[in-house]
């Protein structure tokens, strides 16, 4: 479909009538000091028709020609002037997004080395910044922040799309930055608080906690953040690490251990908020679990409509421009 987006330049086209009905003729103001184009040769169609003379004949009619090159050269810039365009069919965009807030346990319990990969051991937070790294590569649409928390709750990334800073900051963090101890209830309402800031929809709103033990430190006990997450309406999906057994001798005995997680309260968390609670006792098992939560956040929102738009506007000014060149050169060979 071809529109101009500049239909108001139309009016130029009746320039030509209005200087030539408007402004007196240029001998009767200033004699003949001031020549205008064509203006003899109109005058001299206009008497052979008067007086019926043939011997101007030729040279009418080369003047006619001039002027209806004139005319057509000056439709040409108007039409340019006015920007036609081309506009394809109206399409509307859709794109898949969420607000994503990572909250991970940063405490000195996550240098433990349980998590078993291809039969050797790691330390819990070597792999969780990894598998959650990998996480993050996989939402592109999405803004996601992050907090970490020990003994103190910090907000390490606001919410962002720039994942490449994301990512670095996560790789850097280290157990025990943040104090020994763990303060769930303080990093779940740090979190809150972020995700409060924006304008998005709560249904868009999604945080994700990862612990390997207990809230034993903070100001807000884990009651009253769940409370807290139910009023905000926000999705949990909570996530406890760490193997139930512990390994001696490099691996070579393991005897059942205490993970020393607070489970009851993660697995109401996550209930209370239309969400999940995951365990993880390995690489393959925490793996498995961002993978699903991954397939699961995914929503459809329908974006802006938009029309694919090319401008036309350099055909006409580009026959204006040979023209103006061919009608030059035709009037130099005279």
């Amino acid at each position: 479909m071809i529109v101009f987006a500049n239909p108001s330049a139309a009016w130029l086209l009746l320039l030509p009538v209005f200087i030539f009905y408007i402004f007196p003729d240029a001998a009767k103001m200033y004699g003949d000091a001031l020549q205008v184009p064509f203006v003899k040769d109109i005058m001299a169609i206009k008497n052979d028709n008067l007086s019926g003379h043939t011997k101007n004949k030729t040279k009418v009619q080369n003047s006619f020609v001039k002027l209806l090159f004139m005319l057509l050269l000056w439709i040409l810039i108007t039409f340019a002037l006015c920007r036609p365009q081309w506009v394809g069919e109206p399409q509307k965009i859709h794109h898949e997004s969420r607000d994503i807030m990572l909250i991970v346990d940063v405490s000195k319990s996550m240098m433990e080395r349980d998590f078993a990969y291809n039969g050797r051991l790691y330390d819990r937070m070597s792999v969780v910044k990894q598998v959650v790294a990998d996480f993050v590569d996989e939402r592109s649409d999405d803004r996601i922040g992050l907090v970490v928390f020990g003994t103190r709750a910090y907000m390490q990334v606001p919410l962002t799309y720039d994942k490449k800073s994301l990512k670095e900051t996560l790789l850097a963090i280290e157990p025990g930055m943040a104090g020994a101890s763990t303060s769930i209830g303080d990093a779940i309402g740090v979190a809150l608080k972020n995700l409060a800031l924006n304008d998005d929809k709560a249904e868009n709103k999604v945080i994700i906690l990862l612990t390997d033990g207990e809230n034993n430190d903070g100001s807000i006990s884990f009651p009253q953040a769940i409370k807290l997450a139910q009023e905000e309406n926000v999705k949990f999906y909570t996530i406890g690490v760490g193997s139930d057994t512990l390994s001696l001798f490099g691996g070579l005995f393991s005897v059942p251990a205490d993970s020393g997680l607070d489970e009851k309260n993660l697995r109401q968390l996550a209930e209370t908020t239309k969400g999940t609670y995951y365990r993880a006792k390995n690489v393959n098992a925490l793996q498995q679990i961002y993978g699903e939560i991954n397939r699961l956040e995914t929503q459809k929102h329908e974006g802006n409509i938009v029309q694919q738009t090319k401008d036309l506007f350099y055909y006409p000014a580009a026959l204006a421009l040979l023209l103006f060149l061919a009608v030059l050169a035709w009037i130099r060979s005279k």
